[in-house]
């Protein structure tokens, strides 16, 4: 077997990695784009290259050897984004779970390192491969090494030998460093000689061969001025050669024989990927290898599975388990009730316990206390049958969550295995799940149920305790418990659409759909499939020649922020975005929307998730009402099939107005933040004024539109580089905004230091209502990690407390609704706002209370403040 050496250039291929894919970042909010891009190279790397020997090289840090011949070498450069530098470690890490070497040297360059081993390389025979993304590396190319470079992004690799350098470039490796001597390098501050580019550079290295020969015979070199500026500048022409060539003997500490290559362990690899994100990355490692777990042995359990129920069973503190298999409970069947108290266990099939008089009175009776698992669900999947649930003292599912906001699972067995009860198996071990899924024999299914509700029943108390030494009791018993009542009110209620009206909007979309794609055909002189990036690509780039940004292994990437770059390019490019929005539109809002429209009602039926955030903030599925695109006017008109569910009746939208910002005023307890709220003053306007030194009417609409992106974005703890990618402004500018912002609101600057220093002591942070959120990561030796947490530690309080008030407004608004006698009821609420529908008669009272219940929910340093619509749809209220 031939010995294959593949050399990575760490630095350069991450770097090039990040700026060729857009910011992502994984469920713990670690930035992973330039780390997901390295990864792809590198498994690509392994499947064509298989290295017997692999080394990544990384440069040590800002100061090497080169600084001592030139204190300005790498002079000028930006500062690495935070949003890099931050994913160097976490490459480090991963390039641990593959197994491969990493390695760097104080005072030398990954070049260097990389050059000291092909040198070795080619004492010992092997066959070398260079990956980089600097052409410096061409030097290093001969018979036996071959350097791979990256061009746009790291897709696209040109690789070059000797042969194919002379017939690209007209040199040899060896002159590559006159070639540079003369040129310079701007990236690396290397001066060369000013006016000499390449094809000057190119010139008089062919004509003379080397730079010392070009010197020599300088006198022969035609042009005055550069003749001139070879003379002036011969000083930096040799410092330049000396900076740029690759010290081929640094002292490095390994070997080849320290970097032998094996192959990864697929496991470690796996784990690596998941606690990254890189889900989509999983099968091209995968062995096909599944891992069969050990299931525990269960221990007896004694229970009755009752033929009917009677008013003995109950002794008015029962846990009740409602089992539903499926995860849209609004769709799913209810397979039976597990019932548990001091007396017994009992199975109740749904049959029974529906058709029984003594259920019905028991579950409605509020005298009864009940411990459930989810109320919400509970709640609803009793009001379809005509069952409304009082009563409910303990919920298992929201305790969880608030105990746990950061694991994603908080069905009653993941509870029990967290809490050392591990005596009940796993949905799927007991239904098996997709499309093998379904309800076992009945012995087998009450034995589950029971075991769930003897989980519950359990570990009450003791979920209980655990909330008051938190202090969160409170939070459960006054916030998350009633709000989970009236979310279930709120599903089962649904919302009405006009099924007309959508149809209508989606014959609307399709013409316009048809129009701009025999439009796009005209411009592009052919048709072709619009959605095949295939098809598109070559009519893009290839027959329109427009400058291709991007390529993938497949050909051109027509990804929309590719395609956003492009739009002044040329006029098929705005047409295009327009097809993809409308076309998802169609697709995602029209049709999805129509097939989840109940045909009995005309109603759609949400549901609310109330334990998926870490801040406490509601979402909703099935459909999500909360992400219906409002920036283009079509996606706006959506909201005009959401109608009142009654005749002569409106929908009344209420909508907090800036509230985050109000709660960072209240928290950091700024001055001049608090003093603009009070006054009413427009809050961009005057960050505005006080950043950029302007009075009132001094401020342009862009000055308001860029302090508006600072204060919604200093909070999350955006960097100098995010607000200048989100402002298209250079970094300086951005740096400086955010010195200036800071300077103006002082109280701001001190609470993101005093919550990041509190997190570290105590290891959470808690919002104005005492919801946690844990955060182990803020004293993590990875800087990335650390780095995400510092900003969720900033940004958490003010989120979370914006959900609290909003949650705590919508009790007060629906008991207050109540108290009143009215029939206005709450329909939605999406983000920041609550969306009522009641009849016209109770306008008027609307508009009092509605403003006065959710201005007053909570009492803060700052007023809140609400605004309200009205109208016939939702779109009307807008």
């Amino acid at each position: 077997m031939s010995k294959k050496l593949v050399l990575i250039d760490g630095n350069s291929i991450i770097y090039r990695a990040f700026f060729a894919l857009p910011l992502l970042n994984n469920d713990k909010g670690v930035y992973t784009n330039a780390v997901y891009g390295f990864t792809t190279m590198l498994l690509r790397i392994l499947e064509e290259e298989k290295p017997t020997h692999l080394l990544v090289a990384f440069d040590a840090g800002k100061t090497t050897f080169r600084h001592s011949t030139y204190k300005e070498y790498k002079g000028g450069r930006q500062k690495t984004p935070s949003e890099l530098s931050e994913q160097f470690p976490v490459m480090k890490e991963l390039l641990d779970a593959f197994d491969i070497k990493h390695y760097q040297l104080d005072q030398y360059e990954a070049d260097d390192i990389i050059g000291t081993l092909s040198k070795q390389g080619n004492h010992e025979d092997f066959q070398v491969t260079i990956i980089s993304g600097d052409k410096d590396m061409l030097q290093l190319v001969s018979d036996y090494v071959t350097v791979h470079v990256t061009k746009k992004g790291i897709s696209d690799i040109e690789k070059y030998t000797p042969d194919y350098m002379v017939e690209k470039m007209e040199i040899t490796p060896e002159q590559i460093i006159d070639l540079k001597a003369l040129m310079g390098d701007s990236s690396d501050n290397i001066p060369g000689v000013p006016g000499v580019g390449l094809k000057t550079a190119t010139k008089l290295i062919k004509q003379y061969n080397t730079l010392q020969e070009v010197y020599e015979h300088l006198e022969e070199v035609n042009g005055k001025k550069l003749k001139e500026n070879l003379t002036n500048h011969k000083k930096d022409a040799f410092m330049s050669k000396e900076l740029v060539t690759i010290n081929r003997d640094s002292p490095i500490e390994i070997s080849i024989d320290d970097i032998t290559y094996d192959g990864f362990e697929q496991p470690k690899l796996s784990t690596a990927f998941k606690d990254l994100g890189f889900l989509s990355l999983l099968n091209r490692i995968s062995d096909g290898v599944e891992v069969e777990e050990e299931r525990t042995e269960m221990s007896e359990i004694s229970f009755t599975i009752v033929e009917e129920v009677t008013d003995s069973m109950f002794t008015g503190n029962e846990s009740l388990v409602v089992e539903m298999i499926g995860e849209n409970y609004h769709l799913s069947d209810i397979d039976g009730f597990g019932v548990v108290n001091e007396e017994g266990a009992y199975f109740i099939s749904t049959e029974i316990a529906l058709q029984s008089d003594a259920f019905k009175t028991w579950a409605e009776d509020i005298t009864k206390p009940k411990n459930v698992f989810d109320a919400k669900k509970t709640m609803v999947a009793l009001l379809r049958n005509n069952i409304h649930i009082q009563g409910i003292a303990f919920d298992m599912f929201l305790a969880s969550y608030l105990l746990n906001p950061a694991e994603n699972n908080h069905d009653i067995p993941a509870i029990g295995n967290r809490m050392g009860k591990k005596d009940v198996l796993f949905d799927e071990e007991v239904y098996g799940k997709g499309a093998k899924m379904k309800v076992p024999e009945l012995a087998e299914l009450a034995e589950h149920v029971v075991r769930k509700t003897t989980t519950l029943f359990v570990l009450k108390d003791e979920m209980e305790d655990l909330l008051n030494k938190n202090e969160q009791y409170e939070l459960l018993k006054e916030l998350e418990m009633p709000l989970a009542l009236i979310l279930g009110e709120m599903e089962h209620l649904g919302v009405r659409v006009d099924i007309s009206k959508l149809e209508e909007m989606g014959v609307g979309l399709k013409g316009r759909l048809s129009t701009l794609e025999e439009e796009i055909y005209e411009l592009a002189g052919e048709t072709f499939n619009i959605n095949s990036p295939k098809q598109l690509g070559p009519i893009l780039f290839e027959k329109l020649a427009l400058p291709a940004i991007k390529k993938t292994k497949t050909g051109y990437s027509t990804a929309a922020n590719v395609l956003e770059q492009l739009q002044s390019e040329h006029e098929i490019i705005p047409k295009l975005l327009l097809y993809r929005q409308l076309g998802k539109l169609q697709s995602t809002y029209i049709e999805g929307l129509l097939k989840v429209v109940r045909k009995d009602t005309n109603k759609i039926h949400t549901r609310f998730n109330q334990a998926l955030t870490q801040t406490g903030r509601l979402s909703s599925t099935d459909p999500n009402l909360q992400n219906i695109p409002i920036r283009i006017e079509e996606g706006r008109k959506i909201r005009e099939a959401f109608v009142p569910a009654e005749d002569d009746w409106i929908i009344f939208a209420a909508d907090y107005s800036q509230i985050e910002l109000r709660v960072l005023a209240h928290i950091a307890n700024d001055e001049q933040l608090v003093a603009a709220f009070k006054n009413d003053l427009d809050i961009h306007t005057k960050t505005a004024m006080d950043v950029f030194h302007v009075d009132k009417d001094q401020v342009t609409s862009n000055m308001r539109r860029q302090a508006k992106a600072v204060n919604f974005g200093i909070v999350y703890g955006i960097s100098d580089y995010g607000l200048s990618q989100s402002l298209d402004i250079t970094r300086k500018e951005a740096k400086n905004f955010i010195e200036r912002y800071f300077a103006s609101y002082p109280g701001v600057k001190q609470y993101m230091e005093d919550i990041v220093q509190e997190a570290k002591h105590k290891g959470f942070v808690t919002t104005i209502m005492n919801r946690r959120r844990y955060l182990p990561e803020i004293t993590s030796r990875n800087f990335n990690v650390r780095s995400f947490a510092e900003r969720t530690a900033m940004n958490t309080p003010i989120q979370g407390s914006a959900a609290d008030i909003i949650k705590k407004a919508m009790i007060d608004l629906h008991w207050k609704l109540k108290d009143e006698k009215l029939q206005a009821r709450v329909l939605l609420q999406v983000h920041d706002e609550l969306i009522l529908e009641a009849p016209k008669e109770e306008l008027d009272i609307l508009k009092k209370i509605v403003p006065e219940m959710m201005e007053n929910t909570i009492e803060l340093n700052v007023p809140l403040k609400v605004d309200y619509e009205y109208g016939t749809s939702w779109f009307d209220a807008k």
